[in-house]
């Protein structure tokens, strides 16, 4: 059918990487809810609705076009042991022309923080992008606090490149934030800066 492409899954050795699907709501709205505490420190305000299934319908309707579209490419990780839903990561932004870049956003619940199951989904991302998508660059930004995102994108690949002042509004602030990316060909040697 004109405008479809085939849908996009991805494997690593724990998890299937796969867009979000309508009957994925309750264990989404669970894990976003048990977890919300630990996940609203780090992101942008939560909406009144946001864990109602309409915006979660919304969400899936958004993953679809985006995909069909080539803008964006939002994956949930299921674990396959269990097919538990564990967290979701997103290729967004994606530039053509002569930029060829994205950038990279996550996030895991918190009872499956810190096992390196956002490791494998990363790398298996950034394989995707560099050798299906043919990107050349992929960002990610965080705060400057969020240690664990920090070691996470450098061990992935990305490099520190600065910060960015103000650059989104996180829990209801305006706060700046430190910028990585990942080159394809990439020729810059270790530049972690500040973590103790």
């Amino acid at each position: 059918m004109f405008g479809r492409r085939k849908k996009v899954q991805l494997e690593t050795e724990r998890l299937t990487l796969r867009p979000p699907i309508h009957s994925d709501f309750v264990p989404w709205a669970n894990l976003r809810l048990e977890s919300q505490a630990f996940l609203t420190p780090w992101e942008p305000t939560w909406s009144q609705d946001h864990l109602s299934r309409k915006a979660f319908t919304n969400r899936v309707y958004w993953a679809q076009r985006s995909m069909v579209n080539g803008t964006a490419y939002p994956f949930f990780l299921v674990r396959r042991s269990d097919n538990a839903l564990i967290g979701a990561i997103t290729l967004d932004n994606i530039r053509r022309g002569p930029a060829q870049s994205a950038t990279t956003g996550y996030w895991t619940g918190e009872r499956f923080t810190r096992q390196g199951y956002m490791r494998e989904a990363i790398k298996a991302v950034v394989h995707y992008a560099f050798n299906t998508l043919d990107l050349s660059r992929i960002e990610a930004g965080c705060l400057p606090e969020n240690t664990p995102s920090r070691r996470l994108l450098e061990s992935c690949g990305y490099k520190y490149e600065g910060v960015a002042q103000s650059y989104l509004q996180i829990n209801g602030r305006w706060r700046n934030h430190v910028l990585y990316a990942n080159l394809r060909n990439d020729r810059r040697g270790k530049t972690e800066v500040g973590l103790a």
